[in-house]
């Protein structure tokens, strides 16, 4: 009785605990064991006692507590005991202050937060888990006991406040939050939150991280909304805390408007977050991004991204490297690592959504694709299209397609690029494969930036990765060289030469795969080849016993090429060898060459006398290969200025200097022995008050010596060296380099020959031509030649003197080319068939050139463009009479100073021998100094050079016209414009670089600092030339009927005036917007106002400010509005007027503020204006539209609506009706404008007017169904009856446009009937398109279709219908479905087989 009454006091429910104890009959526990228990549980409290009794033994220390039943059982257990205990509710608050004295033990704690163990007696049945929660969770799960242990959970988190967790240390904090995480129930969620939420306010970080990343799995869902705002606030607060919002916020159920808002939240501390925490930021951002708002949320991310704070470490590495310690170094070091590695985490990001989420591949491009501004663009936007190109191949096509066209606007310019190589190349590497395709794609462009651009790839890909990269990139490289290709070839060329002269040990590393080009080298013209070896020189004797291989296969090469009977061969194995002798014969460093043995000394001797005699002797009986070897040995000598080691030279110069002389120098004499064509004459002497020792230029004899040469056996010459006038400008050219490297660049020695005398012949050819035999004026006009060239050359050497004497000299010379050009062009002219003495010799084939060029001259001097230069001017003018060739740009293939030359007149000289070019000598840049003098405009040059009087000589207007129009070819050479279209494969094969060799062994950014210079004399000129044409104007408005103009005077004035506007559309130099602006009141021809009007969009910004797109549009209007006639009283007219026309109308379409009123004014005013005139009348509002001019006015128009109404956004089921309306109205004015303009064709009705109409009314159309309709869908309803108009509106249109399908077809024109089927198809599709629309809109009933028939143009019926298979077109009309159910509405053609046999309805 005492034990069942103590037993009972103790607790009740000791006997369920008790009959649950486990009987068995064989027990291993010992009685003393026994005892000690039962004294134990005598000692226990009723925390403890309902713990065992449940099933939980409590552990002390580093043990478990164990847990003998499942978890469910112990709940219910527990649950029960408590709810049936006698002093119950009373006892939950005692088993609580047991559990809080309990865990107030650390270790106590832990095990309590720690999961318990299982254990089973033996003979137990009952199964446990081997995984069972904390006893904390599981008390947690029980009702009546969660809302005191959460209380007190939270109550002992403060105690950990500043705890300091180590590596093996038990974080209190995070084991408490855990315990809330996926409880079955919570009774007062909305408190917890709360109360965790006040925690995160007031505690440490760590805390505050392990409370917020636990939330997703504590929280409801009804409380998720709320919890995310309350986050998102957080988020902005503050930045220790970004990556654990972002974690829980990702984890969180949200609707979209709130996912918006907090995806916004992110987005706005994306500049200013650390680097570590950027990836998760982008992660969260990219993550929930839809469809929708795409686009729009990466262009604001795209914004926000900034790679620049990520270079920061390493730019503070780079600066402070000589003043940091080991240890500083290596912090910094770590910095560094930490900071590329944050960057590649930030990409392998947005990698992974770009792989596996479609809507952020597309979204990133058009994002990027859309922006606009230059600035805008950064090295985040390159590395990401470089990402997407090697991550998705469905995207690659529209990733080069971007890059291709921000490349061309310079959105992209090399220096991002290799900022993007230099900064990011740990991130860049991994995407090798795209940037080699790329750029082997971008070498093979038309366009000239892209090019550039992937020649930069190239070399930044070699200088940034490592040695298999480097592999790939000089094997592409080669082939590149070996393809044939001249653009690729060049450039290929120019990324070699760059990476051998700068990572000259790498390179040679890879010479192997460089030598292999020479296999290639027929495919190479001759300045490739200079290129080609200087590679391998350098190679070769920059690494002296590693390139010993490489020198001895050049030799070979040489050594067959100069062996050679081909001439070609002969060539190319000269050029070699004097790159070759450039290479061995420059000057050694001092520091060299104080360790140079003797032996290797002699070595490089040895192999400079070897050359030099091969070369020599191959060369001594062929003046044209003699001459070639002189200008390779100038131009070695110009480029090399100041490296060469000229002793080695010595020997080779003595004997020029000594050979020049006797070979073309002679004493002046009144007479001349011997028998010549013509009489000798002394000619062009500066220096006649010296009368002793005048010298003169033996140039009639040598050139009668030559001519007669050619038809006599010339056996008598066979054992002396050959002496020709071909070689007396290289000759001379060689020996002024080779006397100023001597001197330091004086030239006194030589200076005679300035102004010495020409050994010529009376030039007063002026009726004496025609009395002349043909080998007589051939004479002649060689010997013109050979003079104007040896002038050149004398221009060329003393251009940059400074004496005084001198300069005035040099303008003299200048002159007097003027006027032997004139007199050429007059002897030219009488002399059909004539093949002039070659000037250059480095061409591919110098027997070729001639033939191809002789003829051009020839049909140019009577005005017309036949078939001699067709292969120049043939492509332009077809594409200029037949108006139906594809594309919305004219022609480019021709250069402007091409079309110039070729529209030119006959009176100025230049134009007649522009076809001559190739066999003058090439003028150096250096002689442009020259337009620091002043225009002389009416007076002619003082032929008495008085210097003790010191007169002033200026330049005449003929000598700044030769000037400017050679200063122009050369930066239309070099400095291509990167709008300009390059033809990649040219119809002729030729040496684009003739007449430009010197020029090409510069870099565009030499020959344009070279002309930067010359800008203010440029400028000059520039104001002198509208003060003349100003002055003129003013003659013409001050009364005078007929005001007298020197006709000559003012051609020349006028192509002054373009060639300096050519000037500087080329330089692209010239900074003030408005200072060219100013002249537009002067433009003296249409041709010059097309040019004024590009160099001025050249120059504007990109993108152009609104105020310059106003100030363009109105300036092409205004040239557009003005009647352009020549001094002669004819109209401007032409392929060239033409040309221009088309850009102009073009530029004042694309920069005027509203398109389709423009479009409107032209068509509604201008062309009814040119109806009512007479047949060979003009518009006058718009001069420039006439009858011949209006397919380039229609075809303009109809291009640029079509542009335009591509513009207009589609509509959207979210728009307003005032935007709806708004559209509604855009919509409507194209419409009408569309229909004013296929109107036009009954009256303007020539075939390539109505290939024009058929072509881009299919593309309205096909805009219409795409952009305009999903508007009509949405705007039906609230908009009828402006619907009803539109449509009516455009019905009009498409049925003239069947119309003109059955004209075509009558007509039997294959250029028209190509468009019908494509057209008809899209007519078919407008017609059901509209029904759709009216069954989406629930009026169907108010659509019908009848029969169309064909008629013509006119709208005649074609007659012959009956008798053809059927070809007629079905009509489909819609109108307001409740008033007007049958009666007229909306109707279109479409073909019958559509609409199925039986189809209802009858044509109006």
């Amino acid at each position: 009785m005492f034990s069942k009454r103590k037993l009972s006091k103790a607790d009740a429910s000791g006997e369920i605990c008790k009959s649950d104890l486990p009987k068995t009959k064989k027990s291993r526990i010992s009685d003393k064991e026994k005892a000690s228990a039962y004294s134990g549980v005598e000692n226990e409290g009723v925390f403890e006692g309902l713990l065992r009794t449940s099933g939980i033994v409590l552990k002390a220390g580093e043990g478990q507590n164990e847990i003998a039943v499942d978890q469910i059982t112990f709940q219910k257990k527990l649950c029960l005991a408590l709810e049936k205990h006698p002093t119950y509710p009373d006892v939950v608050k005692q088993f609580v202050s047991g559990l809080e004295s309990h865990i107030k033990d650390r270790n106590q704690f832990k095990n309590c937060l720690l999961p318990c163990a299982p254990v089973r007696t033996e003979g137990s049945r009952a199964l446990v888990h081997s995984y069972c929660e904390s006893l904390i969770k599981l008390l947690l799960g029980i009702k009546i006991l969660q809302p005191a242990v959460v209380t007190l959970l939270l109550e002992k988190i403060p105690e950990f406040f500043f705890d300091i967790v180590g590596t093996f240390g038990t974080n209190f904090p995070r084991l408490i939050v855990n315990q809330f995480k996926w409880l079955d129930k919570l009774l007062d969620s909305q408190d917890l939150v709360k109360k965790l939420m006040q925690m995160v306010s007031v505690s440490p970080v760590p805390i505050q991280h392990d409370i917020i990343t636990s939330l997703p799995e504590i929280l409801e869902d009804s409380q998720q909304s709320e919890v995310a705002r309350e986050l998102s606030c957080l988020l902005k607060q503050g930045r220790r805390l970004t990556v654990p919002i972002l974690d829980a916020l990702s984890r969180l159920d949200l609707d979209g408007d709130l996912q918006a808002e907090v995806r916004q939240s992110a987005m706005t501390i994306v500049p200013s977050v650390k680097l570590e925490d950027l990836p998760v930021v982008v992660k969260f951002i990219l993550h929930n991004v839809n469809a929708a708002d795409a686009v729009e949320v990466i262009s604001d991310l795209r914004k926000s991204l900034d790679l620049s704070s990520c270079v920061l470490p390493l730019q503070i590495l780079g600066s402070q490297k000589k003043l940091k310690s080991q240890v500083q170094a290596s912090s910094s070091m770590s910095q560094v690592t930490t900071s590329q590695n944050c960057v590649k985490l930030l990409f392998d990001v947005i990698k992974l959504a770009v792989r596996f989420q479609k809507d952020v591949c597309g979204a990133w491009i058009k994002a990027i694709e859309n922006s606009t501004s230059v600035s805008d663009h950064k090295v985040l936007d390159l590395i990401v299209l470089l990402l997407i190109h090697s991550t998705n191949t469905k995207s690659r096509k529209q990733t080069e397609k971007v890059l291709s066209s921000k490349i061309r606007l310079g959105c992209l310019p090399e220096q991002l690029m290799q900022n993007a190589f230099q900064n990011h190349s740990t991130v860049i590497k991994d995407y090798f494969p795209s940037i080699l395709a790329l750029a082997q794609m971008f070498l093979h462009s038309a366009y000239p930036a892209v090019v550039s651009f992937g020649s930069c790839m190239y070399k930044q890909a070699f200088a940034a990765f490592d040695s298999y990269s480097q592999q790939e990139v000089v094997t592409a490289l080669v082939t590149h060289v070996c393809s044939g290709n001249e653009t690729e070839v060049d450039i290929s060329l120019d990324v070699l030469t760059d990476l051998v002269m700068l990572h000259t040990s790498l390179l040679m590393r890879y010479a192997t795969f460089v030598k292999t080009i020479l296999d290639s080298t027929q495919k190479l013209n001759p300045c490739q080849i200079r290129k080609l070896f200087h590679i391998l020189s350098t190679l070769a004797f920059s690494q002296r016993q590693e390139g010993s291989y490489i020198q001895d296969d050049m030799h070979m090469v040489i050594r067959k090429w100069l062996s050679s009977t081909v001439p070609n061969h002969k060539q190319m194995g000269i050029i070699g060898a004097v790159t070759m002798i450039g290479s061995v014969a420059l000057k050694r460093n001092e520091g060299d060459g104080s360790l140079e043995r003797p032996e290797l000394n002699g070595e490089r001797d040895g192999q400079l006398s070897t050359l030099l005699e091969l070369v020599g002797f191959c060369c001594e009986k062929n003046p044209e290969v003699l001459a070639l070897y002189y200008d390779e040995l100038a131009s070695l000598i110009e480029k090399q200025k100041g490296k060469l080691d000229l002793q080695l030279l010595e020997e080779f110069g003595k004997s020029l200097v000594e050979d020049f002389p006797s070979d073309f120098v002679v004493d002046l004499n009144p007479t001349v022995d011997g028998s010549f064509l013509f009489p000798v004459k002394s000619l062009y002497n500066l220096d006649e008050d010296e009368s002793q020792g005048a010298i003169a230029i033996n140039l009639l004899p040598l050139v009668s010596q030559s001519e007669l040469g050619k038809v006599a056996d010339g056996t008598s010459n066979q054992s002396k060296r050959v002496v020709s006038p071909l070689c007396l400008s290289p000759c001379f050219r060689l020996l002024r380099l080779y006397t100023g490297e001597q001197n330091s660049g004086s030239l006194e020695e030589i200076d005679a020959l300035l102004g010495c005398p020409l050994y010529l012949t009376d030039l007063e050819v002026e009726g004496k031509l025609d009395s002349l035999s043909k080998q007589e004026r051939e004479f002649l006009c060689s010997l013109l030649f050979y003079a104007l060239n040896w002038f050149r050359e004398v221009v060329n050497a003393f251009c940059q003197q400074q004496d005084a004497e001198m300069k005035g000299k040099v303008l003299t010379r200048l002159q007097n080319i003027t006027e032997l050009q004139n007199v050429l062009g007059k002897c030219l002219a009488a002399t059909p068939g004539y093949v002039p003495p070659p000037a250059t010799f480095d061409s591919e084939g110098l027997e070729a050139v001639p033939s191809i060029n002789a003829v051009g001259p020839l049909r140019k001097r009577n005005g017309r463009k036949k078939k001699a230069d067709a292969s120049k001017v043939g492509s332009a003018d077809r594409s200029q009479a037949d108006d139906s060739s594809e594309g919305n740009q004219p022609d480019t293939e021709l250069s402007e100073l091409e079309k110039t030359a070729a529209e030119r007149e006959t009176g100025n000289p230049l134009a007649q021998l522009q076809s001559y070019r190739p066999y003058f000598r090439e003028l150096d840049l250096e002689v442009f100094t020259v337009l620091h003098c002043g225009l002389l405009t009416k007076s002619v040059l003082d032929t008495e050079m008085h210097t003790e009087a010191r007169e002033v000589v200026q330049l005449g207007p003929a000598e700044l016209c030769f000037l400017l129009d050679d200063l122009c070819w050369k930066l239309e050479h070099v400095l291509t414009p990167g709008s300009t279209r390059r033809v990649p494969f040219p119809k002729e094969r030729g040496y684009k670089d003739i007449g430009f060799s010197h020029l090409c062994q510069r870099s565009p950014k030499e020959v344009a600092t070279c002309v930067v210079n010359l800008l203010k004399p440029l400028c000059n000129h520039m104001e002198n030339m509208h003060n003349y044409f100003q002055a003129i104007d003013l003659q013409n408005r001050g009364g005078e009927d007929d005001p007298e103009v020197n006709i000559q005077e003012h051609q020349l004035m006028s192509s002054c005036y373009q060639q300096l506007l050519l000037t500087f559309r080329s330089l692209f130099a010239c900074e003030s917007f408005h200072y060219l602006l100013n002249f537009q009141q002067s433009v003296p021809s249409f041709h010059c106002a097309f040019i004024l009007t590009q160099l001025l969009i050249a120059i504007a910004d990109k993108p152009m400010a609104g105020w310059k797109k106003e100030k363009m549009a109105s300036l092409a209007k205004q040239f557009l509005c003005q009647s352009w006639v020549k001094p002669s009283g004819d109209q401007e007219k032409g392929s060239q007027f033409n040309s221009a026309l088309h850009t102009l109308l073009c530029v004042y379409l694309e920069h005027t503020d509203n398109i389709l009123k423009a479009i409107e004014d032209i068509s509604s005013v201008g062309v009814p204006e040119l109806i009512s005139s007479a047949k060979d009348g003009c518009s006058s509002t718009y001069p420039t539209l006439s009858r011949q001019t209006f397919p380039i006015f229609f075809r303009v128009m109809m291009a640029q609506l079509e542009r335009s109404v591509k513009s207009i956004s589609p509509g959207k089921p979210s728009d307003s009706s005032e935007v709806q309306l708004e559209k509604l109205l855009q919509w409507n004015i194209a419409v009408r404008n569309f229909h004013i303009l296929v109107n036009l064709v009954k009256v303007f009705d020539s075939r390539p007017v109505l290939n024009i109409c058929l072509k881009y009314g299919r593309l309205f159309v096909e805009a219409f169904l795409k952009l305009a309709m999903p508007l009509l869908d949405y705007s039906f309803k609230k908009h009828r009856d402006d619907v009803q108009s539109l449509l009516k509106t455009l019905q009009l249109s498409t049925r003239q446009l069947h119309h003109m399908c059955g004209h075509s077809k009558i007509r039997q024109d294959i250029g028209l009937t190509n468009h019908v089927p494509l057209l008809k198809k899209s007519l078919e599709q407008f017609v059901y398109r509209v029904k759709a629309m009216l069954a989406f809109n629930h009026c169907q009933e108010a659509f019908w279709m009848g029969i169309l028939k064909n008629r013509d143009l006119q709208g005649e019926e074609i007659m012959t219908q009956a008798s053809e298979e059927k070809d007629s077109d079905e009509e489909g009309s819609a109108d307001s479905a409740a008033e007007e159910p049958s009666g007229s509405g909306t109707e279109d053609s479409a073909e019958e087989a559509a609409a199925g046999p039986g189809s209802p309805g009858a044509e109006p």
